[in-house]
């Protein structure tokens, strides 16, 4: 049933919504006797719900990474995005620290370097990305004639150079040597676990 669009409206002095004037009364003694208005954000909860609500949204809690203090409807967002405490990763390393601790943590790890496979210069880790889309392949510090030498493979089609075999194989190696330690690890934590056990 549509609504005349002529038809008179009033303000229900309950909920301070815009009611249509032939539904006031019937609207008011509904709301009156089912609705309150919350007192910290306004929303108009059901009388049965309104503690609730509350406890559920309001009420003050304490971060248990940092031990500020917030309303409990605040705390998913401090912690995911706002909390000093929260764990992040670091771009250069990606080594999990607190958020906190990340700015000096990163103006150190970013100015490691490696080499670049392309022109066998080192490059500071926070410029890696800028040298890798602009490297030409060519060290600039070389002699004219390497450079000379370069530009002829190139024009030769030579391929251009791959990383070292080494650093693959540095790689598999410390993955090994990882896989290693967990197996150690969990095999003493189990022999552990079991003198207890006993004991």
């Amino acid at each position: 049933m549509a609504i005349a669009s002529d038809e008179t409206t009033r303000i229900c002095s309950h909920c301070d919504r815009v009611i249509p004037s032939s539904n006031i009364d019937l609207h008011y003694a509904h709301c009156s006797r089912n609705l309150e208005k919350c007192k910290v954000c306004g929303d108009m909860v059901p009388i049965k719900h309104a503690e609730e609500h509350f406890l559920n949204t309001h009420a003050p809690v304490a971060c248990s990474l940092c031990s500020e203090t917030m309303e409990r409807g605040n705390l998913d967002i401090h912690k995911g995005e706002n909390c000093p405490q929260r764990i992040v990763t670091c771009e250069f390393c990606e080594f999990p620290l607190p958020a906190i601790d990340l700015a000096e943590h990163q103006e150190v790890c970013g100015n490691r370097t490696e080499m670049c496979y392309l022109c066998n210069r080192y490059i500071r880790l926070r410029e890696r990305y800028n040298h890798e889309t602009r490297c030409t392949g060519i060290a600039e510090n070389n002699l004219e004639s390497s450079r000379d030498v370069r530009a002829a493979e190139r024009e030769q089609g030579a391929p251009r150079r791959q990383p070292p075999e080494y650093s693959r194989r540095r790689l598999l190696f410390t993955i090994a040597i990882t896989g290693i330690a967990v197996l150690f690890g969990s095999l003493f934590y189990q022999k552990k676990a079991e003198t207890a056990q006993v004991h």
